[in-house]
């Protein structure tokens, strides 16, 4: 873990509230406690880990940080079908998925985090645990926007789907984000339009 992250509070376990209100369908901030959360607990450094996966007989953790072994570390299930659990140790920049044994013939599988907010770059599948603690600099950019309504602005929205708008030329592989950004940018700007709409950014 980083400097910053050794004083992060106590991370959001998924608890009985938790369980009825996402039974019920009212949790309103299940984004909060699915996926991995970094943080402590008692006094420990670690990450949360939670997932939906009500037809499961056991459900494990398994990345980098263990070997990738699927009884290294079992979740505990909740009346909701969320199995969860916190594992100290795991931060910023390890990689996991779910290992998932079903109700059903025993079937399993490995599974990408459908709540994690970083994954690997295809052809690799593993969620990336990743603390949502980007600064943003765009405080001038914010105050500039107040100063006219862009209702009154007119628009230009250029639609593409990242994954084939460009594409590496030695290996064929769709752009980062972050290599993306640029050459996006440019080319928009050198068409005259004045926004983006990327489809889909889900990465998993």
């Amino acid at each position: 873990m980083t400097k910053r992250e050794t004083n992060l509070s106590d991370v959001p376990l998924f608890g009985a509230i938790d369980a009825h209100l996402f039974a019920e369908g009212t949790h309103r901030r299940a984004q909060e406690k699915l996926g991995a959360h970094v943080g402590a607990h008692e006094g420990r450094l670690g990450t949360q880990f939670a997932v939906w996966a009500p037809n499961a007989a056991r459900v494990s953790v398994v990345g980098d940080f263990n070997g990738w072994n699927p009884s290294a570390f079992y979740l505990s299930p909740s009346s909701a079908g969320v199995w969860s659990g916190f594992i100290p140790g795991v931060g910023r920049g390890n990689l996991y998925k779910y290992h998932i044994e079903s109700v059903h013939n025993g079937y399993r599988v490995e599974k990408a985090d459908p709540y994690g907010v970083l994954h690997e770059i295809p052809p690799k599948t593993a969620s990336v645990v990743w603390p949502l603690d980007y600064q943003w600099n765009d405080d001038a950019w914010l105050t500039e926007r107040k100063r006219g309504w862009p209702g009154n602005k007119p628009i230009s929205i250029y639609e593409l789907h990242p994954g084939s708008w460009m594409r590496h030329m030695d290996t064929g592989h769709s752009l980062s984000y972050r290599e993306l950004a640029q050459p996006l940018a440019d080319h928009v700007a050198a068409l005259g339009f004045t926004h983006v709409e990327i489809m889909p950014v889900m990465n998993h």
